[in-house]
Formats: C-alpha cells, structure tokens, sequence
C-alpha cells in the first residue's frame, strides 16, 4: 500500500502478512537446504576431492614404482654387461689359448712328419745304393769279362773288389766337395 505523504513523495509500505508469509517460506527454504541439499554437496565435494588427491597420490605411487622399476632395470642390465663383458673376455682367452695349443701341436706333427720323411728318404737312398753298387759291380764284372774274353773270379771277390771300388769314388768325391 502507498501513502502519500505531505510532500506529496509517496513512501512504499509493505504488507506484513506477505512480510511473516515471505520470512516464513524463506526459514523453511533454508531449514531444507541446510538439512537436505547442503550435506549432500558437501560429501560430493569431498568425494571430489577425495578422489583427485587420491588420484595423485596413486599416480605418485606409480610414478616412484616405475622410477624404482627403472633403477632396478638399469642395476641388472649394468650387470648383464659387465657379465657378458667377462665372458667375452674369458671367450678370447680361451681363444688364444686353444690356438695356441693347435699352433703347438701343428708343429709338432710337421717335425715329426718331416723327420719321418727324413729318415724314410735316407732309407730309401740306403737302399738304392745298394742295390746300384750290386748293379755296377755286376755290370762293371761283365764289362771286364767281356773285355778280357774270360770269366772273372768267384761273386766274393768280385763283389770285394766293387765294394773297395766304390769305396775309392765316395772318397774321392768326398775330397772334391770339401775342396770346394
């Protein structure tokens, strides 16, 4: 309702039934916001909450497992290296060594196998001049009984005679190739 007032300003009154009606609705607004909507959104908050900081604290966790994880990782793989480090070192020296050994043995069987063939060549030449010194002699028998026109004396001395022969030659030869 407005009154007019004296100056002819009209000053606003309100009612006050609409006044208590309006307080009254606006307490119960307020008793049902504080009782019913309030503690709700404050638990949603803290579940909000809850969850964002128990999000980092877990990313936290995994962040510090996997940076362990990673050192751990680092520890063995520096291990792995330094073992196959070793191993390699100890594959080279066993290695050489076998080589070695092999070398070793190598020139061992070629002494022997070249001694064997020495002595088999002297063997061999042994044998050769023997078997040329009985030819010569037999021939160089035949060539002087045909020359003379008759048969020689009995094999001993013809074989005597060829030795002493041959005997002469060998020195001689001998004498010649120290003369050089």
């Amino acid at each position: 309702m407005i009154q007019a007032a004296e100056g002819g300003t009209a000053i606003l009154f309100p009612i006050w039934q609409e006044m208590v009606v309006g307080a009254v609705a606006f307490g119960l607004l307020l008793f049902v916001l504080m009782k019913f909507v309030f503690p709700r959104m404050e638990k949603t908050f803290e579940a909000r909450v809850d969850a964002i900081e128990g999000g980092i604290e877990r990313a936290e966790r995994a962040q510090e497992e996997a940076n362990q994880t990673l050192e751990e990782y680092r520890r063995k793989l520096a291990t792995a290296q330094e073992e196959a480090a070793a191993i390699r070192d100890e594959a080279r020296a066993d290695a050489v060594a076998a080589k070695e050994e092999i070398l070793v043995s190598a020139r061992e069987e070629a002494n022997r196998i070249i001694a064997a063939g020495h002595s088999q060549i002297e063997a061999s030449r042994q044998q050769l001049v023997r078997e040329l010194r009985g030819e010569v002699g037999n021939l160089a028998v035949d060539l002087a009984g045909k020359i003379i026109g008759q048969r020689l004396a009995g094999d001993a001395d013809t074989t005597a005679t060829v030795d002493q022969f041959l005997a002469q030659i060998a020195d001689e030869t001998a004498e010649t190739s120290g003369a050089r």
